[in-house]
């Protein structure tokens, strides 16, 4: 039967005989010899038909396990003589035959075969024909076809084998993944992981302004005697702070810690990592599972805060926070310890806002103060109100404040000028500035500049960038859009039915149908005192949706790209998403009334009427 078209498989070694005298081969020994033995025999064939030699082709054995080879001669063992050697002697005889002989016999033996030989025979050619396609593929071939897989079925791979585990475990991979899920909802699975800006490797040099959480209720002494029924009553605030509100003795050593620089180091870790740690996070928040710690310094109601973690120096999160108790506190949101107390206000801290360099609190003493908070020094006292200062937000050249007065005073950084902007009728309780230059939709006002908007006759007000705007919410119910340049109200949104306390801006992308990005679209969010949260279409000034489930007043809210929270009078803090409106959480922990609240990435920090401040973190 030999021909030029002849063809030597490399199969199972054939089964030998152990005997005392011939002790059976080991399985590659016998392996090797068989091929040695076929090389001879078909090495002038093979030549002629122009193939290379068995030894240059692809390896293609398919190797026998120990087991199956072990059950073969046992079986084999328990056959007489005779038997054994009529078996082997089969076996023999189809190593040594060539392709076209083995297809024969093979076709023959399956004629002969009952139908419980022939399952026998599926049940072994379905483990027997299984291949492991990444240990033929090349490596790059193999990562493209682990691609297509989600971070779940990616998982699952990495448990086959250790190579599969090598691939599957591959930096590119999980990057790939990290990119569609990380900041941004992914299409296919509809999750959306944190970003969590103090986990990457690299420190932004200028760290952001988030806007300050200042919504409060008035006390007695803070407002006439006519004060609508929802606003608390509480105790004087005359004389000065009790020594209970004197700061920790640690002033010196924290103020070396937040001004000395110190060397960082920057460490890469795999993406999977990355990835295992953000998505543990995103499952808590779903879940609403959460450590919480308390931290207590205050002696009287904690009306504001705001923390960062994205500063360059120092490299531990901020926290400062505000209080009726006429400080301002700075504390090590990493380990709970106070870094700094700042006193200088006569009543109540009702607002602040910090960024690298500068905290700017207001106060119930109707002033605005600004510290070096790093080291706990005041710098400069602004003043200008008639009435306590409720709010303020500030930007790189601009600062708003809002008061008791009815009014809103704009200052100009840059300058030191300030205007006053008049149309509330009763408290303003927050005001946001916008940048709103690209926006062309809104409404503009060639209205003459009223001179009674002016701080001092004949004097003219500050010179404002074009296209600063700044949204208002007020005690009267109303939320107002102003126009800075020319200092009018350019829209009014109506259709809350109590005080508004709180409003958050948030900048979202909007993507067009073709993926490609659309400009940025701004949402308003606002909560008040009926008890709801609204979330705003600043285009048309319409309620795009109003969220439902609080039981008293929301004083506080905070957003960001997947989440919204607020924080009530009745004690509790709810957890929204903002993609249906439905309430995915509700955290109860504070005994009265939460009065202020701020969102990270994977923790809420708020402050309540029982002085104190919790920090719920959700990284597990």
């Amino acid at each position: 039967m030999a021909s030029s078209n002849s063809y030597v498989c490399d199969t199972l070694p054939v089964p030998r005989l152990a005997t005392g005298d011939s002790p059976m081969l080991d399985h590659d020994e016998e392996s090797d010899s068989e091929v040695n033995v076929e090389d001879h025999d078909h090495s002038a064939q093979e030549t002629e038909s122009g193939s290379p030699p068995p030894s240059q082709q692809p390896p293609a054995r398919k190797m026998a396990d120990e087991g199956t080879n072990l059950k073969l001669q046992q079986s084999l063992d328990a056959l007489p003589v005779e038997e054994r050697e009529a078996v082997n002697a089969i076996w023999s005889n189809f190593s040594s035959s060539s392709h076209p002989r083995r297809a024969l016999i093979l076709q023959g033996l399956l004629t002969m075969c009952c139908f419980s030989q022939l399952s026998l025979l599926t049940e072994q050619l379905a483990h027997l024909i299984r291949i492991d396609p990444f240990s033929v593929l090349p490596r790059e071939v193999s990562l493209k076809v682990l691609g297509y897989l989600d971070a779940t079925s990616l998982c699952r791979a990495a448990q086959v084998s250790r190579r599969w585990r090598t691939l599957a475990d591959d930096d590119i991979l999980w990057r790939g993944i990290c990119e569609q899920h990380i900041g941004q909802k992914c299409r296919k699975c509809g999750w959306a992981l944190p970003v969590l800006e103090k986990k990457r490797t690299f420190v932004k040099a200028v760290s952001p302004s988030p806007a300050p959480s200042n919504g409060k209720r008035k006390r007695a002494d803070d407002s006439s005697p006519e004060r609508d029924s929802n606003k608390r009553n509480r105790i004087s605030e005359d004389g000065n702070a009790s020594d209970s509100s004197d700061c920790s003795p640690q002033v010196q050593s924290a103020c070396s810690i937040l001004v000395d620089p110190g060397a960082t180091t920057q460490v890469t870790r795999p993406w999977k990592d990355v990835y295992s740690e953000r998505m543990t996070i995103e499952q808590n928040w779903r879940r609403g599972r959460c450590l919480v710690r308390t931290l207590k310094g205050h002696t009287d109601g904690v009306m504001c805060l705001q923390f960062t973690e994205t500063l360059t120096h120092p490299t531990f999160p901020v926290l400062i926070t505000g209080s009726y108790d006429r400080t301002a506190r700075v504390w090590n949101l990493e380990t709970g310890a106070e870094l700094h107390c700042l006193k200088g206000h006569t009543r109540g801290v009702r607002a602040l806002q910090f960024d690298n360099v500068k905290l700017i609190t207001g106060s119930m003493d109707s002033t605005l103060k600004v510290w070096d908070w790093r080291r706990g020094k005041l710098i400069r006292t602004l003043t200008g109100h008639s009435a306590g200062v409720v709010c303020l937000n500030f930007d790189t050249n601009v600062l708003a404040s809002g008061s008791v007065d009815s009014t809103i005073k704009v200052w100009n950084l840059r300058t030191g000028g300030a205007f006053t902007l008049r149309g509330h009728s009763d408290w303003v309780n927050t005001v946001q500035l916008w940048d709103g230059q690209n926006a062309t939709t809104l409404p503009s006002s060639s209205a003459p500049r009223a001179q009674e908007m002016f701080d001092a006759p004949g004097c003219e007000a500050p010179q404002i960038d074009v296209g600063k705007m700044l949204f208002s919410g007020s005690d009267d119910g109303s939320i107002r859009l102003w126009d800075l340049t020319s200092r009018t109200c350019v829209r009014m949104f109506t259709g809350h039915v109590a005080q508004v306390q709180s409003l958050k801006l948030l900048l979202e992308d909007e993507c067009k149908p073709d993926g490609e990005d659309g400009k940025k679209k701004p949402v308003l969010i606002s909560g008040s005192l009926d008890n709801t949260i609204k979330q705003w279409d600043i285009e048309t000034g319409k309620t795009v949706r109003t969220y439902f489930g609080h039981i008293e007043g929301v004083w506080g809210v905070a957003s960001d790209k997947m989440r919204l929270v607020s924080g009530s009078h009745d004690r509790t803090i709810k957890v929204w998403s903002r993609e249906d409106g439905s309430c995915t959480a509700t955290l109860i922990g504070h005994t009265a009334a939460v009065s202020c609240l701020a969102l990270g990435e994977d923790k809420i920090v708020s402050g309540g009427d029982d002085n104190e401040i919790k920090v719920w973190s959700f990284s597990g």
